[in-house]
């Protein structure tokens, strides 16, 4: 592989650094611009400057009016109402197999956030030390169609954690899930590489295939609903703006 000037120059670059939002620019972003590779630096700044910026909300209004389907698994909420987004690392086991969670954190790279569909809610997959450890390794959240446990200790964890349930009991270390093969849950389907979103509001799951057009759309939903809170800051209602006041 040849490395330009440019690419030496970008490996030395900020990477905290942010542009304006209404100075984002998008083109040729893709899903693989989630992590900087020493070539992507634009491509990086900017992709980090809009997902900073947008929640999970305008995430999910952009990708329903570009696909009609809002992406939220409802019954998956977070367990310490921290933000994070970026490439899901797929993993499928039984509630009462937590071992499948540390092979999942030894084989998932830095950056993923593990995405786990379990069978029941009956037991805990994921509690204090699998996030300390996934956090160690690199990984940036863990999403749970299951439960978790610990919330003593996950409620101060530097670790954003969702599930859609938590216990105080675990099952063993029996390593039967597998790993990295396309999930559904409630009807959507998950694959590896997808993009995922969560906040305080809940979780978005984005398509790989539909990542670009869903972040220009966000990016116009961003803009518009500033547009929004800065004409209701001037005295316009919300019910003028949509049209909806009274003649």
């Amino acid at each position: 592989m040849s490395i330009s000037p440019k690419d030496v120059l970008n490996i030395n670059k900020n990477l905290n650094k942010r542009i304006e939002v209404e100075k984002i620019n998008l083109d040729n972003v893709t899903v693989d611009d989630l992590r900087f590779n020493g070539k992507n630096y634009d491509e990086y700044v900017n992709l980090y400057s809009l997902l900073e910026n947008v929640s999970a909300c305008q995430v999910s209004d952009a990708f329903n009016g570009i696909s009609g389907r809002s992406g939220v698994i409802q019954s998956i909420k977070p367990i310490n109402n921290q933000k994070v987004f970026g490439s899901i690392f797929t993993a499928e086991t039984a509630s009462d197999d937590w071992g499948t969670s540390a092979m999942a954190i030894d084989t998932a790279k830095p950056g993923d956030i593990l995405f786990f569909k379990v069978d029941g809610e009956d037991k805990a997959i994921w509690g204090e030390l699998a996030s300390t450890c996934a956090r160690d390794n690199g990984i940036k959240a863990c999403v749970i169609y299951g439960s978790a446990r610990d919330l003593d200790a996950l409620l101060y964890l530097d670790f954003p954690v969702f599930a859609s349930n938590f216990c105080p009991n675990a099952g063993s270390a029996l390593g039967l899930g597998t790993l990295n093969e396309t999930i559904e849950i409630e009807g959507v389907e998950i694959n590896p590489g997808d993009f995922f979103i969560g906040d305080e509001s809940g979780i978005v799951v984005i398509p790989k295939e539909l990542f670009t057009k869903t972040m220009v759309a966000a990016l116009a939903v961003k803009i518009k609903e500033a547009k929004i809170i800065s004409d209701i800051a001037d005295g316009i209602t919300l019910a003028e703006i949509v049209g909806l006041a009274k003649k």
